[in-house]
């Protein structure tokens, strides 16, 4: 009977999760995409989500995509169906040159088909597919389409990740302008990584007469998680 209504509860979970992947983006490069993907995936996976992961284009590729790489294998502990995929089977394109992907792809082979696709055949292996953005949201891919219109065409939810340092909230308010613009619905939160000390004086302050709501990466994403599933 306890078996059975566990079952009964994973279920009705995982019908609600199969609708929305999670598009995580932020407000530039070195922000913290990948280290909130990661805490993410160990979150979902403590409440037995099966997580699935998808970088649709990684540059900076020397020989293995490293963001593909670490999300992969922190994605195979929970996730059988990723067990036997490599870190270039979860992006539809990597590139050497560390730039936006418009100017990586040199040869301009980028076919938003091609990851329309790879979306598609990852999603099929997962409760919740997690699609990690290269740079910020308005990093060109083609002369046409930007990170941003990933959302959409993807129709994810959108978690925005903003830096702790000085200048961010001018990066936070620019990024937020660009969803809104959109009619993007988003969640943002700050990854707590640098400047500490002084974040406290110069951007904090700001934060909570503004956004008296906002969170961090590294005490609310358990919150966040949760409220996905609910």
């Amino acid at each position: 009977m306890v078996k059975y209504f566990l079952f009964t509860i994973y279920t009705k979970i995982t019908e609600k999760l199969q609708v929305k992947p999670i598009f995580i983006t932020a407000t530039g490069t070195n922000v913290g995409k990948t280290f909130t993907t990661l805490k993410l995936i160990d979150e979902f996976g403590k409440l037995g989500i099966k997580t699935g992961v998808f970088k649709p284009i990684e540059t900076g590729v020397i020989n293995e995509p490293l963001d593909a790489s670490s999300m992969l294998e922190k994605c195979k502990k929970y996730n059988k169906n990723f067990s036997l995929l490599k870190p270039h089977d979860i992006t539809a394109y990597t590139f050497s040159l560390p730039a936006a992907p418009f100017c990586a792809d040199v040869d301009k082979i980028i076919n938003i088909d091609t990851i329309i696709s790879k979306y598609k055949e990852l999603k099929s292996l997962c409760d919740i597919l997690i699609i990690e953005s290269a740079g910020g949201l308005m990093t060109p891919i083609t002369e046409d389409i930007k990170m941003i219109d990933l959302i959409s065409i993807f129709d994810a939810k959108t978690l925005l990740v903003t830096p702790s340092g000085l200048g961010c909230i001018n990066e936070t308010l620019l990024s937020i302008e660009a969803l809104r613009s959109k009619k993007l619905v988003f969640d943002w939160c700050v990854n707590m990584h640098k400047e500490l000390d002084t974040f406290k004086k110069v951007t904090k302050p700001y934060y909570d007469a503004i956004f008296p709501e906002w969170w961090s990466v590294q005490n609310e994403l358990q919150i966040y998680t949760k409220t996905l599933i609910s």
